[in-house]
């Protein structure tokens, strides 16, 4: 089937590939308000390492991969299930499943953003903060470092980070728009009726030289 032959049989059926995206869309945008609102808390800390404190008169490629080290070693503690444990027993909490965390950190530089994302505004806030605590609490006693430092707290968030409704129902509308195209070029593969002289010579083999013109009734 030749592009020119999908776009006609497309817009044969055009109330098929109009309907069905527009419906998809719409269910799909009705389904999302139901969803619970998402608010993500942002908080960066500093790893401190020990020997930060002694005079140093230069700093070499040696000391700098020694702290990144030291800082992707601090992330995964952050990603630990101990940490987790802790935090949620501060809480009242059997888990931290209802809470998305990310991690990143630069490859440059000692600092770690920890953003954590919730349903509840104030307490994704208090979670952040209590996972650095516990993170700067735990690093020190099983690392050689001095602490991990906050240098912005995590604040309760004001507006929503998600769920990304408008993105749901463009997928939604993607999915019905591609889901109608496949229905309308299924159904006529399997049309096998002939409609047509070149859907005979198709069938037969062999060229049409002559056919009946189609006559009015009286």
């Amino acid at each position: 089937m030749t592009l020119f032959e999908l776009l006609a049989l497309l817009r044969k059926h055009l109330a098929i590939v109009v309907a069905l995206p527009l419906a998809t869309a719409a269910i799909v945008a009705l389904g999302s308000i139901f969803l619970p609102n998402e608010y993500t808390a942002t908080t960066t800390m500093y790893v401190l390492s020990k020997t930060a404190d002694e005079a140093q008169t230069a700093i070499t490629q040696s000391d700098l991969s020694a702290g990144q080290m030291l800082t992707n070693d601090v992330s995964t503690i952050l990603r630990s299930a101990r940490v987790k444990a802790d935090v949620a027993e501060q809480f009242g909490m059997e888990n931290l499943n209802g809470y998305d965390l990310s991690i990143t950190s630069s490859t440059t530089t000692r600092v770690i953003t920890l953003a954590v994302t919730g349903t509840d505004p104030a307490e994704t806030a208090a979670v952040a903060n209590a996972l650095v605590e516990a993170t700067s609490r735990i690093a020190s006693e099983v690392m050689q470092i001095e602490s991990v430092n906050v240098i912005d707290a995590a604040k309760v968030p004001t507006s929503p980070s998600g769920p990304r409704r408008a993105l749901y129902t463009l997928v939604g509308f993607m999915a019905g728009l591609f889901a109608a195209v496949a229905i309308v070029v299924i159904r006529d593969m399997l049309d096998t009726r002939v409609r047509s002289g070149s859907d005979v010579e198709e069938l037969v083999g062999v060229p049409v030289v002559g056919h009946f013109p189609a006559l009015e009734r009286s």
